[in-house]
């Protein structure tokens, strides 16, 4: 079976989607519609700016999702049996398999960066990469610490991301370093992401997506919230809500698109970040069997 993942932020670099601007007529009115919805020319910025303003998280996450969804559109022999995203990306996948439209997508991927923005500037936060400890140990120590600190990303075994309070986020590191990981980094982003401390941003998003028309998807997509699949409009609905300010469990999601028969996973966006994390996975599995393409 054909798994279909789709990357979330921080997969973006310069040039992203120029090739597909020039070549397909069908990608080049995506993209001017796209400019036409967000109001600014993301095009420019895509193909033509600089690191600093792609990292702009208004800029940034319309910029991948516009990215997949318009290279997923163009490719000839897209047929998913199943599909998931990480974080951001679980957008794209819904959009890709046809639950949102592209405008509906693009609209709520704006909207999801600008609420996260806010959130952001309302208590100075940050996240931190944990490499080398079992899932267990990052989350006992994330427990003991009396500041907000959880795991946010669940990305591959002994890769997780935790999300929190900056003076919560430096005890974690102290003591996860203590603990045995090989590396505790923090890393260079505006806020605590996939932690409650989103909770406005959840709030916010919730009154979007409510409104939002989502159509049953052409596959099951796996959700970030607890890595089942889903095709029931009402419960994906429902996890997109809840995927703000809980985790990104990408390791379990890809478990179980293994154990669901998934034989390959072809990667849809920019770079290949989740290609390596499937490989750690699939490596991990008693029985590792699944090829990446």
């Amino acid at each position: 079976m054909k798994a279909y993942i789709f990357p979330g932020q921080g997969a973006q670099f310069v040039g992203m989607g120029k090739d597909l601007y020039e070549q397909s007529e069908q990608a080049r009115e995506l993209f001017e519609q796209a400019n036409e919805i967000l109001g600014f020319r993301i095009t420019d910025v895509m193909f033509n700016g600089t690191d600093e303003d792609l990292k702009q998280t208004n800029v940034t996450q319309p910029a991948i999702f516009l990215h997949s969804v318009i290279l997923a559109k163009t490719l000839g022999d897209f047929v998913p049996d199943m599909a998931a995203g990480h974080s951001l990306g679980e957008f794209s996948a819904l959009t890709a398999a046809g639950a949102l439209s592209f405008e509906d997508g693009l609209r709520l991927v704006a909207a999801r960066a600008n609420a996260m923005q806010k959130a952001c500037e309302i208590q100075p936060s940050t996240m931190a990469a944990i490499l080398g400890l079992d899932d267990f140990t990052v989350e006992d120590i994330c427990k003991r610490i009396s500041d907000v600190v959880v795991p946010a990303n669940y990305n591959c075994p002994g890769q997780l991301v935790i999300s929190g309070t900056i003076s919560g986020i430096d005890k974690a590191c102290e003591l996860m370093t203590e603990a045995g990981a090989k590396r505790a980094l923090k890393l260079n982003v505006g806020g605590a992401f996939h932690s409650p401390l989103m909770e406005a941003a959840r709030v916010e998003l919730e009154h979007a997506i409510v409104h939002t028309t989502i159509n049953k998807p052409v596959c099951p997509i796996y959700q970030n919230i607890d890595a089942k699949p889903y095709t029931d409009p009402e419960e994906i609905k429902k996890n997109l809500i809840a995927q703000l300010t809980g985790p990104v469990r990408w390791t379990q999601t890809v478990v179980r698109m293994i154990e669901d028969g998934a034989t390959s996973f072809t990667e849809v966006g920019p770079g290949n970040v989740l290609q390596g994390l499937v490989k750690k996975v699939d490596r991990a599995m008693p029985t590792a069997s699944a090829s990446i393409v």
